[in-house]
């Protein structure tokens, strides 16, 4: 199946990715600064700012700022030239990483706020730190000076005020949401209902796994999609993986 082309708007994003199958994508010191050292070198050549980041052992989060419509040119290449490193370095040979990288449009001040606490909270989330601030890959440990960051929303964020669950819970349905380009502006697209996706029960087999591919892609959990339509994770899991 065709893969949807990005929307791509100047203004600020979340990015996101995972080591395939989960695996570490950063093994030591020299890994992490290696992937700054990247991002630094591309900011330096398409002109982007980043406001916060968090590098994980096989994950990383960045927000970032782009000033022209270059999001997929840029972590194209950076996904790429440290891929290059790594397998080079760890004599490995395959895909480094997940599928292709996962972008979110951040809509409105309030979102930007909450998703950096988010990103900067992740090593609180897998019990590696008691504190934001405390994780020497994040951003909020401010002891890097890479011209790309820009510090300047890290430093009005009280961090000691935690995210609560409502909070979370917004931002995720934030993260779900769709959007599309239109006359330059970036609108939302109202979520479908599952019963809209499935309103027909005579359709094909291959139109109804085409259908559970467009639904996850548009924001449901493979396992809401199986509860709806009374099939097993497995099976749902299945679909989406041969539909990529």
């Amino acid at each position: 199946m065709a893969r949807k082309p990005r929307i791509e708007k100047n203004g600020f994003y979340h990015i996101v990715n995972l080591g395939v199958a989960r695996s570490n994508v950063y093994c030591d010191d020299k890994d992490f600064s290696k992937f700054l050292e990247i991002l630094e070198d591309a900011s330096l050549e398409y002109d982007f700012k980043v406001y916060s980041f968090c590098l994980m052992n096989n994950h990383y989060h960045l927000l970032m700022e782009i000033s022209k419509e270059n999001l997929s040119v840029i972590m194209q290449k950076v996904n790429s030239r440290y891929s290059i490193y790594f397998n080079n370095k760890y004599k490995r040979v395959g895909p480094l990483w997940q599928g292709r990288f996962k972008n979110y449009f951040v809509y409105n001040k309030k979102y930007l706020y909450s998703l950096i606490k988010y990103i900067e909270r992740n090593p609180i989330k897998a019990n590696i730190t008691n504190k934001i601030g405390e994780y020497r890959w994040a951003m909020s440990s401010k002891i890097f000076e890479f011209s790309m960051l820009n510090y300047e929303l890290i430093k009005n964020i009280a961090f000691t005020k935690e995210l609560n669950e409502d909070d979370i819970q917004k931002l995720e349905e934030l993260q779900k949401a769709k959007y599309t380009k239109v006359n330059s502006r970036v609108k939302r697209v109202r979520q479908k209902n599952l019963q809209d996706y499935f309103s027909d029960k005579n359709i094909s087999k291959s139109k109804r796994n085409e259908l559970i591919w467009l639904a996850v892609k548009n924001g449901y959990k493979q396992s809401e999609v199986a509860e709806f339509l009374k099939l097993s994770r497995t099976v749902i899991s299945k679909v989406v993986n041969f539909s990529e």
